[in-house]
């Protein structure tokens, strides 16, 4: 089989992750391959903010976990860190003008999650940015990065290596996924 498919069927998400760092390089491919994502008209509405930084990773992780207890919600594993413990974030946004920007951003994040699989490393789509920087440590962060235009947050593509007993058997795929017409 192509080794593309495989990737696409092989990767799952991720929710336990190991101590070791990803190499910046590794992350360096994953954000390359998230900029290579197709986009409407070619707009390239997508912004990533990768981040390696222990701090933000945490006060990211903090603020997605604020929004899960202001909405009565859990994490899918009873977790206190949204993140899972990955060491890395990669925050997909997209600009608001963009009509696209959700379709844009979300290619980008499905970009990245593949490409982590190719390169041996476990990835998750986790939700709430776009919460996120509505808050105003969220709109705060965006300014002392430097990000003024206007953006929304589309989802955190965390990273790191897979914990051995991380990996569940993959689901079936449903009887009536695909509706042929020959």
């Amino acid at each position: 089989m192509n080794q593309t498919i495989e990737n696409i069927i092989s990767r799952r998400s991720v929710k336990k992750y190991t101590n070791q760092q990803v190499p910046l390089e590794l992350v360096e491919q994953v954000v390359k391959a998230g900029t290579y994502a197709p986009s409407g008209m070619n707009k390239q509405a997508g912004k990533i903010i990768a981040v390696t930084n222990r701090e933000m990773r945490d006060r990211l992780s903090r603020i997605n976990l604020e929004i899960v207890i202001g909405k009565n919600l859990t994490t899918s594993s009873g977790h206190s860190d949204p993140f899972y413990g990955a060491p890395v974030v990669l925050v997909v946004l997209a600009k608001k003008e963009v009509g696209t920007n959700v379709y844009d951003g979300s290619l980008v994040m499905e970009n990245m999650m593949i490409a982590a699989q190719s390169l041996g490393l476990g990835s998750c789509w986790i939700h709430r940015a776009k919460e996120t920087f509505e808050t105003q440590e969220g709109k705060q962060i965006l300014a002392e990065l430097g990000i003024e235009d206007e953006y929304v947050g589309i989802g955190n593509c965390i990273l790191g290596y897979a914990a051995p007993d991380a990996l569940k058997p993959q689901a079936p795929r449903k009887d009536d996924f695909v509706v042929w017409v020959k």
